[in-house]
């Protein structure tokens, strides 16, 4: 009788830590799922560079993500000596070189002396031109221009 008492007493309390167990996993399982949604920052692998360059100024130019929807544009504008590149205004255009629809110009917000950003959206993936206006000073401004990929 006695050994019946603890095998059910040891029974209850497997039971009940089973199901905690369980719903331990259920917890990290479900976590793994949220850490790895679309509200995380692109990886590099997500992103597509390029970098542009004249006479006068070169642009490394990052978009991420590389694919139709919410993208952000960041620009590093650096000498034709590869240092930082102080620039008046920037501007970014944007045209699908596929359909050869509208273009869209934005005007760049400045991070720091030579880094410029853009929030956008691109709303179709294929081959687009990405044009930079660069504002040097009130009489001298460089235009470039290169094809992207958007994936």
């Amino acid at each position: 009788m006695y050994r019946r008492h603890l095998f059910a007493l040891w029974t209850r309390k497997a039971r009940k830590e089973s199901s905690s167990l369980r719903l331990a996993f259920a917890v990290l399982f479900s976590l793994n799922f949220v850490a790895t949604g679309p509200t995380l920052a692109a990886s590099d692998s997500d992103s597509f560079f390029t970098r542009l360059h004249t006479e006068k100024a070169m642009a490394n130019v990052t978009v991420s993500p590389a694919r139709a929807g919410p993208v952000e544009i960041a620009i590093q504008l650096e000498t034709v000596d590869e240092l930082p590149l102080t620039a008046k205004a920037v501007s970014v255009t944007l045209r699908d070189a596929q359909s050869g629809g509208g273009t869209q110009t934005f005007q760049a917000t400045r991070g720091s002396d030579d880094q410029w950003y853009v929030r956008t959206s691109m709303n179709a993936p294929g081959r687009w031109m990405l044009g930079l206006g660069i504002s040097l000073s009130e009489t001298d401004s460089v235009n470039i221009e290169s094809p992207i990929l958007i994936k």
